[in-house]
């Protein structure tokens, strides 16, 4: 096959794959733009919604580094992707819970499909992207994903302005985020098809993007200390819609509407970062603790005025998207150029790990302190890590691979 046609295979598998994200978002993201207040419905408390989000994110990266280590013993990276989008199921069933124990089981469920699928979804497009450029892999994958965030929390709009309302009208919209599980399996399908070792699309590119070794090289450590510091302070969006909802702050209808644009913007900072990655590598990494500083007092601080409480909420919303569509992008980018393709998926699992398991300590401690009215706090322990988090970044920026030069 000829370079050039092995270039289009690549592309199109980071596509289909992102088709298949595109359908899994329109479930999961639609189901958890709801969450805080559907929880809130079935009587949870912040506090609830605090670990519910941050257990979720534990579980779903946690399992990753079991995932993730086990899918580079078998090279059975396929099998793993179709078990864990298989466990979207659990979006559907969100229509028939009665308590809100029962729906956060099934919110955490939904939570570990993703960990068992994410770090062979990961590998297998850091070795398509090899040949299309990292971070513009990476991009256009997210870009489609996040075409279905946008569209899921939409769907609950539509069901609320056609005339639905309370919980009929969150049973309602979970069923209808029930469709997409049938085009997402025919993706999945298809692109399994296409590259069946994918393994295969990088080292048969001449080793020019494949990083030599066996080991995770030690540039690793603080790269994954300043996930963990910049993941900590970074406010959970299902405790910003509680709090929306709980301050009554803003018509129930509109916070789906806010956390659409946040995917929308998640999107379009998805491609944009991507390409500065490609042209300027490790460094473009400084600009998410950037993105993050202001987000929480935009959200809990700045809303507390009423008439401020739409736009300061909208600018939150916007930057809290941008900023997730960086982490999606290079910080997952930024992986597979430090670490060899023996490792890839531990490693994915790993920094995973890492990614969630600071999310969670953050998303539960903010709850808490949430619950315990001490908003200033909240705001100033946010800032703060964002703060910390550069000095460890710039640490790996000087002994990362210079991505300008390819």
């Amino acid at each position: 096959m000829a370079e050039g046609e092995k270039r289009a295979r690549a592309l199109e598998i980071i596509l289909l794959l992102g088709l298949v994200s595109l359908c899994g978002d329109v479930m999961y993201e639609g189901a958890w733009a709801v969450s805080g207040p559907f929880l809130l419905l079935l009587g949870g408390s912040a506090t609830v919604v605090g670990l519910v989000s941050g257990l979720g994110e534990l579980l779903g990266y946690g399992l990753r580094l079991a995932s993730g280590y086990l899918a580079d013993q078998t090279r059975r990276y396929w099998l793993f992707l179709a078990a864990g989008y298989g466990m979207l199921i659990a979006v559907p069933l969100l229509a028939f819970a009665g308590s809100w124990e029962i729906a956060a089981m099934l919110y955490l469920v939904e939570r570990m499909g993703k960990g068992i699928r994410s770090p062979s979804k990961d590998a297998i497009l850091s070795h398509a992207s090899s040949r299309v450029g990292r971070g513009w892999g990476f991009a256009l994958h997210e870009a489609l994903d996040q075409v279905g965030a946008i569209v899921g929390p939409l769907v609950f709009t539509a069901v609320f302005v056609a005339g639905f309302s309370g919980l009929e009208g969150y049973r309602a919209g979970f069923l209808v985020l029930g469709v997409p599980m049938l085009f997402l399996a025919a993706s999945l399908l298809a692109a399994r098809m296409r590259a069946p070792d994918p393994v295969q699309m990088e080292l048969g590119s001449g080793g020019k993007d494949a990083v030599p070794g066996n080991g995770i090289p030690p540039v690793f450590v603080p790269y994954a200390l300043f996930t963990a510091l910049t993941m900590a302070g970074f406010v959970a969006f299902p405790l910003v819609a509680y709090h929306l909802r709980a301050a009554s702050l803003l018509p129930e209808a509109v916070i789906p509407l806010l956390y659409a644009l946040a995917m929308g913007m998640d999107a379009v900072g998805a491609l944009l970062i991507g390409r500065a990655y490609d042209r300027s590598g490790l460094a473009v990494l400084v600009v998410i603790p950037v993105l993050n500083l202001p987000v929480a007092f935009l959200a809990f601080q700045a809303t507390e005025f009423p008439a401020a409480a739409l736009p300061a909420a909208a600018l939150a919303a916007s930057i809290w998207g941008v900023s997730l569509g960086a982490q999606e992008t290079i910080l997952r980018a930024a992986v597979a150029d430090m670490v060899p393709v023996s490792r890839r998926g531990t490693a994915y699992g790993i920094f995973n790990t890492v990614y969630g398991g600071a999310w969670f300590l953050g998303s539960v401690a903010f709850g808490l302190l949430y619950d315990r009215d001490m908003i200033p706090l909240l705001i100033i322990i946010s800032a703060a890590l964002q703060i910390l988090s550069v000095p460890a970044v710039l640490r790996v920026i000087p002994r990362g691979p210079d991505r300008a030069a390819d």
